[in-house]
Parts: C-alpha cells; sequence; structure tokens
C-alpha cells in the first residue's frame, strides 16, 4: 500500500500525516530497527534464549526484519465471553482458525490462552510464535466483578513451546498492586526460561470515568500505568491509544497521584501523535517496545480505525500494533486483508516518525 492509498483511508484524518511532533524529539527515542533486538537487549540482563525467542518474533511475518511488530490477540473468549466475541463469526470458536488466521495474516505471533494454543501445539509452536495470556478477567461470576485472575503457570507456557507470555495488570483497580505482585513473579520465571514478556497495561477503576471524559485513557495516566509495566520487565508494553489529557488534574480525582505542569505545557500537546509519543517516553524513551491495541470492531470503520491507528503509533514511534476483534470477527479474508492493511503502514517509508 502506497501513501496515496493510506491518505485516501483516512480520509479527513490524513494531516495525521503531516504532523510535525515538537514536544519529546524522535531523536531522543530509541525507534524501532532492524537491530532492535541487538541494539536494546543484548546489553540487558535478559538471557541469551530470551533474545532468541524476541528475535523469532522481530523475524516472523511480513513484518520480519524491520523491527515492527503486527500481533493477533484472541483471549475475548474469556475477557468478553466467547459468545460475545465469536458469534459474529463463529469459525473462531476454533482454536486452529485463530492459529490459521494469525499465519495467512502475516503476524509477527499470535496471543492468546493457555486452551487456545495448548489444543494446537505441537502443529504450529513450530510455524508462528506463540505468546500465552496467563490471566484473565472471566464474565460469568455473578454479579460480574473486574480482576485478573492467573488461569495457570509459567512452566505450561513454557512445556507447549510458546516464546513468550503476556499479562494484563489493571493499574488503578483496588486488586493492581496483588496483580503487580503475581504478574512481576511470573514475568521473572518466564525470563528464567527463556521466554519474553508483555504486559496489557491497562488503567482500571470506576472513578476514573469523570465528567471530563474517560480518564483511564489519558496521556498522563496510560503513561505512568506503561511505566509501572516496564519496571516489572515487561519487554513489550500493550495500551490503548490515548484519547485525551489531564487525568491527574481532573477535579473530581483531587488529591490523586502526582504529576508536573511541564508534562501538559510541553510534552504533550492535543494531537493524538504526541500523545502516544508520551507514552512512548514512559517506555523507557522507547527503549522498551510499545504497541497499541486496534479496538472494538465497529463495522464498516474498522479498516479506517486500523490505518489511524497504525500511522498515530508508528508516527509517535512505536513498535506496531496488536489488533483482533476488528479482524477475528469478520469473514477470514476479510479479516487477512485487514491485518495486511495494518501492516502495510509500518512496511510504507513514506510514513516516518514525526
Amino acid at each position: 500500500m502506497d501513501i496515496g492509498k493510506i491518505r485516501d483511508i483516512l480520509g479527513d484524518k490524513a494531516s495525521l500525516l503531516e504532523h510535525q511532533s515538537k514536544t519529546i524529539p524522535a531523536s531522543t527515542l530509541t525507534l524501532p530497527s532492524p537491530r532492535y533486538v541487538d541494539d536494546i537487549y543484548a546489553g540487558s540482563d535478559r538471557s541469551p534464549r530470551v533474545l532468541g525467542a524476541l528475535q523469532r518474533m522481530y523475524d516472523t511475518g511480513r513484518l520480519g526484519n524491520t523491527g515492527y511488530l503486527s500481533i493477533l490477540p484472541v483471549d475475548q473468549g474469556i475477557e468478553h465471553s466467547a459468545g460475545a466475541s465469536f458469534a459474529p463469526n463463529p469459525a473462531m470458536f476454533d482454536p486452529e482458525t485463530i492459529i490459521k488466521l494469525a499465519i495467512e495474516g502475516g503476524c509477527s505471533a499470535v496471543a492468546s490462552t493457555y486452551g487456545v494454543l495448548g489444543i494446537v501445539a505441537r502443529k504450529y509452536a513450530h510455524k508462528i510464535p506463540f505468546i500465552v495470556k496467563i490471566n484473565h478477567n472471566e464474565l460469568l461470576s455473578y454479579p460480574n466483578t473486574f480482576d485478573q485472575t492467573l488461569f495457570g503457570d509459567v512452566r505450561q507456557c513454557f512445556d507447549m513451546g510458546a516464546q513468550g507470555i503476556g499479562a494484563t495488570v489493571y493499574w488503578g483497580a483496588p486488586e493492581s498492586r496483588r496483580q503487580l505482585h503475581e504478574i512481576s513473579l511470573a514475568f521473572a520465571e518466564a525470563h528464567r526460561l527463556g521466554m519474553f514478556t508483555v504486559l496489557w497495561c491497562y488503567v482500571r477503576n470506576g472513578a476514573f470515568k469523570t465528567a471530563n471524559g474517560d480518564m483511564s485513557l489519558a496521556a498522563d495516566l496510560t503513561g505512568q500505568a506503561n511505566h509501572l509495566g516496564v519496571t516489572i520487565q515487561a519487554d513489550i508494553i500493550k495500551q490503548k491509544l490515548p484519547e485525551l489529557n489531564g487525568g491527574y488534574n481532573d477535579p473530581a480525582l483531587k488529591g490523586f497521584g502526582k504529576t508536573h505542569k511541564k508534562v501538559y505545557s510541553e510534552l504533550t500537546t492535543d494531537n493524538p501523535i504526541d500523545l502516544t509519543r508520551y507514552q512512548v517516553a514512559n517506555c523507557y524513551m522507547g527503549r522498551v517496545g510499545l504497541i497499541n491495541s486496534g479496538g472494538a470492531s465497529t463495522g464498516e470503520s474498522d479498516l479506517r480505525e486500523a490505518v489511524m491507528t497504525a500511522v498515530i503509533n508508528k508516527r509517535a514511534g512505536g513498535m506496531g500494533l496488536i489488533a483482533g476483534r476488528k479482524a477475528f470477527q469478520r469473514p477470514f479474508k476479510e479479516g487477512v486483508d485487514l491485518l495486511h492493511a495494518i501492516q502495510d503502514v509500518y512496511l510504507c517509508k513514506d510514513v516516518t516518525v514525526a
């Protein structure tokens, strides 16, 4: 896909392709490159086995040897219920269809549950890197509660041939410190066994939804969540695209946390690229890659939204997209095409870092 096609898809959002960031200079960031693992992780405390697992993922799929990632995540059968997730495309009840979509879609890896990946591990673990999501929020308990619970142990992931593990922490939630402790221990064990780690770094608390908006999507709060995530040695951070800013300054959250006026006057603007760059900065200035989530499927606008998110992430200095529902909730060929469209943004040399 060339820049003209990307511009056509973006429509009235095509100005994102022209934005020049004047907040945190791109020259101060670690940006994705074919030498990313050598330049960053070879000098870290990660073992040679972890480096090998990371490098295999960065070499896989249509984005292989670019430093960018395209990951298919399908854990929504637990997180959102199987019926809600797979009714639009019942073929996705079958784990093998999930793996086939990731392979045909040219993805760098597939992320899913113990059950999905384990049932097909001997057939596919050597064909595409597996990322086992080790904790989930299940929605069968009544009344619904929102907590991330471990569904197995890290050794199971290693035994099925996984290259990495993934986990969620609901930063800001009453349960977040327990989750922090559980996942920091799990990440340490994964590194000892030679697997890399991916953190779904979500901000979650009902109090964050105020009259000024949903502050769980604010750049300042999600940025701090990212900083906590890299502290427990996540090798990749998954974060929602920021939609606003000023969570720490919201009057409804008076006395909450700490911030600095320069976060809002110098380090960010209202432009989504600049807001996302602040997320990147909190990932050790890009030393740990930021991948943004693709979000829910909204129907006909999915392609435009996915391409727009990829443009924002790439131009901010991010490392790629982890898009699930927009791809797997549609017919197989359409899902493949959507994944390819996302990847084409990262393959297009005319879409540059702002």
